[in-house]
């Protein structure tokens, strides 16, 4: 059974950055795309990046050019910087594999705040 632990996050002012840490356990992992999501209070949960296999990368456009999501397969784990952070991307950051068919549980996530 898969699971994956967050990390990294906290409060931080506006133009801001963060770095979080996803680590997974449990499966082969190099073989499956990875995701980072968040939801916000009182808002559904919402797609934020994805990293394939392959190294290729997409992004929600509320954070391209702010966010970048990398991986490390030898150690399981990936990775979100997020720079120039705004009271908007004020959520509770959760990863997980993108695709509804191979999703594992989902962990804890670690909350972002962004505020002055």
């Amino acid at each position: 059974q898969v699971q994956f632990v967050e990390s990294g996050g906290g409060l931080v002012q506006p133009g801001g950055s963060l770095r979080l840490s996803c680590a997974a356990s449990g499966t082969t992992f190099s073989f499956y795309a990875m995701a980072w999501y968040r939801q916000a209070p009182g808002k559904q949960r919402e797609l934020v990046a994805t990293i394939h296999s392959d190294g290729t990368t997409n992004y929600f456009d509320s954070v391209k050019g702010r966010f970048t999501i990398s991986r490390d397969n030898a150690k399981k784990m990936v990775y979100l910087q997020m720079n120039s952070l705004k009271p908007e991307d004020t959520a509770v950051y959760y990863c997980n594999r993108p695709y509804e068919n191979t999703r594992g549980p989902w962990g804890q996530g670690t909350q972002v705040t962004v505020s002055s």
